[in-house]
């Protein structure tokens, strides 16, 4: 039976594959911060074999460091890690508390960084596959994303060296790079003081279903994919941004202008 770890699974994408996941006959282990809603989702599956339940916040190094210890007294491989916990943010740089910098650092980067490399060695035992789920902002200027693209940035960057140095060993990475998606962590966004944003996030592109693109992960996954970029439009505009950079940002500046006049 194939092991497959989720972080962010009691909601949106991380939902949408925990349940496709659990349809084709894996062990799903599930990681989230909402307890109440984590519960609901391992009664509606009902299944204590195969659907394992964490309730934590992965940015607690004690909890983090006692969840990893538990996996490797109860499994000898891992064969699917989902780094798909995340937040982001709509506040300008320079109006935003650094606390939200922080905090969207240790969530979006940091805890996947740690969760990973703590449990690398159960991926490498039976050469499985780390899946993290990026974002196009980590490739390009997204104005009141600051620290969720600089976060999204890293985490590539980190895990492409992982791809380099562990490819040899059978490690397979798969970056994901969707755009905007239909799904929780833009209607939980932080404002500029680390409360809930209170303005309308803006948009380029098509808002794409949760469900479909965890289906195309799950795909990727099966076929070894080392990156998937699943909205093409979103695709071409980062391309435009290396090669118009000073195209990229005047029409940018126009596409989130509301968000921007916030703090006017």
């Amino acid at each position: 039976m194939r092991s497959v770890l989720i972080t962010g699974a009691a909601s949106g994408l991380g939902w949408e594959m925990a349940q496709r996941c659990y349809r084709r006959g894996d062990r799903i282990i599930l990681l989230d911060m909402n307890k109440e809603l984590l519960a609901e989702r391992e009664a509606s599956l009902d299944d204590v074999e195969r659907v394992w339940v964490y309730a934590l916040d992965l940015c607690d190094d004690t909890a983090r460091g006692e969840l990893v210890e538990q996996l490797k007294s109860k499994l000898s491989q891992l064969d699917v890690l989902i780094n798909n916990a995340g937040i982001t943010h709509r506040s300008m740089a320079a109006h935003t508390d650094t606390a939200v910098f922080r905090k969207v650092m240790a969530v979006d980067w940091m805890a996947p960084v740690e969760l990973t490399m703590a449990l690398l060695p159960l991926i490498k035992s039976c050469k499985g596959s780390v899946v993290n789920i990026g974002s196009m902002a980590g490739w390009m200027p997204v104005p009141g994303r600051a620290a969720y693209c600089s976060a999204k940035s890293a985490l590539a960057q980190f895990f492409e060296v992982v791809r380099a140095e562990e490819s040899a060993n059978g490690l397979h990475v798969l970056m994901v790079y969707p755009s905007f998606l239909d799904t929780p962590i833009e209607k939980n966004a932080l404002g500029a003081d680390g409360q809930k944003a209170k303005h309308a996030r803006s948009t380029i592109g098509r808002i794409d279903s949760a469900g479909e693109l965890a289906e195309r992960i799950l795909q990727a996954v099966d076929k070894r994919q080392p990156w998937l970029f699943p909205n093409r439009f979103t695709w071409f505009a980062s391309i435009i941004w290396r090669i118009a950079p000073a195209w990229f940002h005047r029409n940018i500046r126009k596409r989130f202008a509301v968000e921007m006049e916030q703090h006017a």
